[in-house]
C-alpha cells in the first residue's frame, strides 16, 4: 500500500477517485489546490470557495485528512502569464494541457513528495500502466466518450512515474454510482465546464481584462476589406460565428482562415481544403515531451490535433533542434500554433507536442 495525495477539486471524478485510494487500503489524504480567486473584477463565476467546501465535505465522510494548498502565486507565473502572453504573441495557447504539468503534476506532485506521498491521485479519465522496462505508461481512459489523455500528452515519465488515474478504468455512469455507493456529498454534482480552474469565466472576457484590444480590417483571400475586428487574439482559426462579416453564399458562412499579424488583418474565407490556411498536412511541432520513448527516429504515429478530434496516421520526423516534423496522411482542419498535439502508438500514449507552423 502507498501513501498518497488525491487532488480534491470538489467535483464528482475526484471524489470517486479518492474513495476508491482509501477502500484499496492506501494511507489517503486529500489536498485542494487553491490556484485562481478571480479577485480582479473579471466577468464571471470562479466558484472556488464552493469547491472546498465540496472537497472538504467529501474528505470527511471518506475520514481522510483534507489540506488547502495555496497555488495562486504559482498558477499565475506558470499559466496565466503562459496564456497571456501566448495570446498577446498571436498563438492559441492550450491552458487545460499545461496546467496538468506545471501544476498537478508539477508543483502540487513535488508538494507530496516533500511532504512524504508516494503519489498523487486524480480524477482523470486515463490509465495507468507499467511496461516490462519498468516505466510507467499511459493508455486512454475505458469511456471513449471521457478519454482525457489528450490532456496529460506533456507530462514526463517522472510524473506518470507518480501518478495514479482510479476512475480512468470505469465508465462515466459508473463513476456516478460509485459515488452514490459511497454516499459521497458531490454525487449528484455536475460537471465543471469552463478555462482550468478559472470557472465559468468565459475567454473572451479573462484576455479582454488583461489584452487590449487591436482594431484591424477583416479581409478576404484576394485582400478585400470585408469589415473589422476588435484583435487578432480574440478570434481562432475555423472560426465560424462572432467576426460579424456576413457571406455572400447562400447557406455558406465565412470562417476564420488565416492572421496576419504584421498587418494586424484577420482573413476569412470558406471552409474548403483549398481556403489557404485552413487545412494542413505538414507541421512543426516544438516543446516535445515523450512519455516512454524519444521521438529520435521517423515512424507512423496516431496524432490528435485537438481533444475532441480524432486521432488520425501521421508520419514523425525528428528535427536536429527538438522540434519534430509532422506529416498527416489527410488534411487537418484549423491547425493553430500554440495548440497542443498529442501522439498515440493505439491506446498507448506516447507524449506530445505544441504546434509551431503549419503547411
Amino acid at each position: 500500500m502507498a501513501k498518497i495525495l488525491v487532488g480534491l477539486s470538489g467535483g464528482v471524478d475526484s471524489a470517486v477517485a479518492a474513495a476508491l485510494m482509501v477502500e484499496q487500503g492506501h494511507e489517503v489524504a486529500a489536498g485542494y489546490m487553491k490556484n485562481w480567486v478571480n479577485d480582479e473584477g473579471i466577468p464571471g463565476d470562479c466558484p472556488w470557495e464552493q469547491d472546498i467546501e465540496d472537497a472538504h465535505a467529501v474528505a470527511r465522510k471518506l475520514g481522510i485528512e483534507f489540506r488547502v494548498i495555496d497555488l495562486i502565486d504559482s498558477y499565475r507565473d506558470r499559466i496565466v502569464d503562459y496564456l497571456v502572453e501566448g495570446y498577446r504573441s498571436g498563438i492559441t495557447p492550450n491552458p487545460d494541457v499545461w496546467c496538468n504539468r506545471e501544476m498537478k503534476f508539477g508543483v502540487f506532485l513535488d508538494y507530496a513528495l516533500a511532504q512524504g506521498f508516494e503519489r498523487v491521485a486524480t480524477g482523470h479519465y486515463a490509465r495507468r500502466r507499467m511496461l516490462p522496462n519498468g516505466q510507467a505508461a499511459i493508455l486512454r481512459g475505458a469511456d471513449p466518450n471521457k478519454d482525457q489523455s489528450y490532456f496529460l500528452s506533456l507530462m514526463t515519465q517522472r510524473q506518470v512515474a507518480h501518478a495514479e488515474f482510479p476512475t480512468g478504468e470505469m465508465l462515466k455512469p459508473e463513476v456516478r454510482e460509485v459515488a452514490k455507493r459511497f454516499d459521497l456529498p458531490v454525487a449528484g454534482k455536475k460537471d465543471s465546464q469552463g478555462i482550468c480552474f478559472l470557472g465559468q469565466v468565459k475567454m473572451v472576457d479573462f484576455l479582454r481584462h488583461y489584452v487590449d484590444d487591436n482594431p484591424g480590417e477583416i479581409v478576404d483571400a484576394d485582400g478585400r476589406v470585408l469589415g473589422e475586428h476588435q484583435g487578432l487574439h480574440l478570434y481562432t482559426l475555423g472560426q465560424r460565428k462572432g467576426h460579424g462579416v456576413a457571406s455572400p453564399r447562400e447557406g455558406m458562412a465565412y470562417v476564420v482562415v488565416g492572421k496576419i499579424p504584421e498587418k494586424n488583418q484577420l482573413v476569412v474565407g470558406w471552409d474548403t481544403e483549398d481556403s489557404g490556411g485552413l487545412y494542413a498536412t505538414t507541421c512543426v511541432v516544438g516543446s516535445v515531451s515523450a512519455i516512454n520513448e524519444p521521438f529520435d527516429a521517423k515512424r507512423l504515429v496516431d496524432a490528435q490535433p485537438r481533444y475532441r478530434a480524432k486521432a488520425e496516421p501521421a508520419v514523425i520526423e525528428p528535427l536536429d533542434d527538438g522540434r519534430v516534423r509532422l506529416s498527416f496522411q489527410r488534411p487537418q482542419r484549423a491547425i493553430s500554433p500554440g495548440q497542443i498535439c498529442a501522439f498515440y502508438d493505439g491506446g498507448r500514449m506516447l507524449g506530445g507536442g505544441v504546434f509551431e507552423s503549419a503547411e
